[in-house]
């Protein structure tokens, strides 16, 4: 019997769906799923969700909430994070101070100032949760799906022998999504993927083994919805030649094009594309929404009778990862993994994101060689400021933070770098609470 241990389990939507595509693995169909969480209502919810799936599906799957986190822990064969640092009334001022400098966040949870101090918020806990695996579950595995990912897991791997890997949405998703662009079955679909968390590139796409990108050229040239649906990503396609991960509202952030100037904004980042990025603050007032609704959205859902194609299968790695470390059919994912010479010209124990093999024997990650270059430069940019911050955390440097956050492509394009210690020095005054492993607060 596997034992599953969901450690942020309050986040409900997530929880539900992972929970339904496990058990849809014969091999899982009787795993215990141990529920934890900090917050007691929400547990409550949570188990309630997770014994409708269960019930539906007649599964002889065991059901536990705790708010005891080595309880659930304890004897894992696999731990499956999902949490958030503080309230929206915490992190909300990742958004705010940067943009009353000038620096104008859409969502904010990956790189960039905003992305930085999540981070350091973010690691102190995810840390902890660490330790407890080490001395509760040492062999368990843990899957991560919080943000921001790439410096979270590369922390991880820095201090912690516990094997752990990152899972995102944004690789499959954008895979769908072009072979949707192209009219092509996404079955008949094969592509390479590598380079960094929410800064992966499609190296190669092809439909039915044959280059798929002079369709996709057309598709976005030739087709003014589908170039409307993504216009940043299709700026940068069409500038790169090679296409990204994650949608038009993270990029629009990642880089020098689209967010330094009020006109560029409204001129590229138009409503209804990826995360709506021409909103400023747009996932910080989602969630500032849904803090008011979702025991509504929950209680809708518990009260709807649950079908055949509700149970059916998603796309989430997390269960074709677990089904295939307890012995199932081995499984290809792309993964966040240490750079150990898989992306060559990327930072060398840098979290990088490249394909992976996993089976009962664990993880093996796919050799992929370098990027090309016109992706590799602002890629490895990006790599390198995540591992300036994570080794400002280690240290506990402040000094080393602002030396990060000075070399992000939008915050340089914005601000001045005495503009960039002030601002730097007002996030640390205002979460100094939230960051113990620095001795100092100010830069």
């Amino acid at each position: 019997m596997t034992k599953i241990a969901f450690i942020g389990a309050g986040s409900l939507e997530f929880t539900f769906e992972l929970v339904r595509d496990i058990l849809t693995f014969p091999l899982l169909e009787d795993a215990t799923l141990a529920l934890m969480d900090i917050d007691p209502e929400r547990l409550t919810w949570a188990k309630q969700g997770v014994e409708k799936i269960v019930t539906a599906g007649n599964y002889p799957a065991r059901v536990e909430a705790t708010l005891d986190r080595a309880e659930a822990l304890k004897d894992a064969d696999v731990v499956l994070t999902t949490i958030l640092a503080g309230s929206t009334e915490v992190w909300r001022h990742d958004i705010e101070i940067p943009k009353k400098y000038g620096v104008d966040i859409n969502v904010g949870d990956t790189r960039g100032p905003s992305g930085i101090f999540r981070f350091l918020r973010t690691i102190n806990p995810m840390m902890a949760i660490v330790r407890d695996m080490e001395r509760y579950c040492p062999d368990a595995v843990l899957l991560n799906y919080t943000n921001p990912m790439a410096m979270l897991v590369s922390a991880i791997q820095k201090q912690s022998s516990i094997t752990v890997t990152g899972l995102c949405h944004s690789v499959q998703g954008t895979a769908m999504m072009l072979a949707r662009w192209i009219g092509a079955p996404f079955e008949e679909i094969n592509y390479l993927c590598a380079g960094i968390n929410h800064m992966a590139w499609y190296l190669e796409y092809k439909w039915k083994g044959q280059d798929a990108y002079p369709l996709i050229y057309e598709a976005v040239t030739q087709r003014p919805e589908i170039y409307n649906e993504e216009i940043v990503r299709n700026e940068m396609f069409l500038a790169l030649g090679y296409y990204v991960t994650e949608s038009s509202g993270h990029n629009s952030e990642y880089n020098w094009w689209f967010r330094k100037r009020q006109d560029l904004i409204e001129q590229y980042c138009l409503p209804g594309t990826g995360w709506n990025p021409g909103e400023y603050a747009y996932i910080l007032k989602e969630y500032q929404r849904r803090e008011h609704v979702w025991k509504d959205e929950v209680k809708a859902w518990l009260n709807k009778p649950m079908t055949k194609e509700d149970l059916q299968r998603g796309h989430e790695y997390a269960a074709y990862i677990i089904n295939a470390l307890q012995g199932g059919e081995p499984f290809k994912f792309n993964g966040n993994v240490p750079n150990t010479d898989l992306v060559s010209n990327l930072p060398q124990g840098a979290c990088v994101e490249v394909p992976v093999w996993v089976d009962r024997s664990g993880f093996q990650p796919v050799h992929v060689g370098p990027l090309p270059p016109e992706v590799a430069i602002m890629t490895n940019l990006s790599s390198s400021i995540e591992e300036l911050a994570i080794q400002a955390s280690i240290e506990g440097d402040p000094e080393l933070v602002y030396k990060a956050i000075i070399h992000d492509p939008l915050t340089a394009a914005v601000l001045s770098l005495r503009e960039i210690r002030e601002m730097v020095n007002e996030l640390f005054s205002v979460h100094k609470d939230f960051l113990p492993q620095f001795k100092t607060h100010r830069v």
